[in-house]
């Protein structure tokens, strides 16, 4: 499967927190936008703080969070991707996710491929769906 991995799964995963993607195994490409990296660390420095994380766990966290986006097709923010995240949605979404689902709906246009949304993140899964594309991730 070919999926769109956001940075809560990555997270997740990461900091071996219950209710991991299961499907994680079933990928054998995954696609993110370069926010993946920011959103990931920024979110691993706040929970050093908010959850006390110790620093081994900080440390151990972030050197998987970036082995795991190693492993993915990391798309670039372009102006197409900004355009295409400023056209009006068919469900509310704010501007880092519509970014993600706009980098997800171009790469799927232009490699012809079929692409499944990989995301913890409800309104990201609902705002996906309504564009054709399965997600998974989301409790039902």
């Amino acid at each position: 499967m070919i999926a769109y991995v956001d940075a809560s799964v990555l997270l997740r995963l990461a900091l071996g927190q219950p209710d991991a993607l299961r499907e994680w195994r079933d990928i054998h490409q995954g696609v993110s936008s370069a926010l993946i990296t920011v959103e990931s660390l920024r979110t691993l420095d706040r929970l050093r703080i908010r959850a006390n994380l110790t620093d081994p766990e900080v440390a151990n966290g972030r050197a998987t969070v970036l082995k795991m986006i190693a492993s993915l097709e990391i798309v670039e923010i372009t102006s197409p991707v900004l355009e295409r995240a400023a056209q009006p949605m068919p469900t509310e979404l704010g501007t880092l996710d519509a970014i993600h689902l706009a980098t997800a709906l171009l790469w799927k246009d232009s490699e012809d491929a079929e692409l499944v949304m990989a995301t913890h993140d409800r309104a990201l899964a609902i705002a996906a769906q309504a564009h054709g594309l399965m997600a998974i991730g989301i409790d039902e």
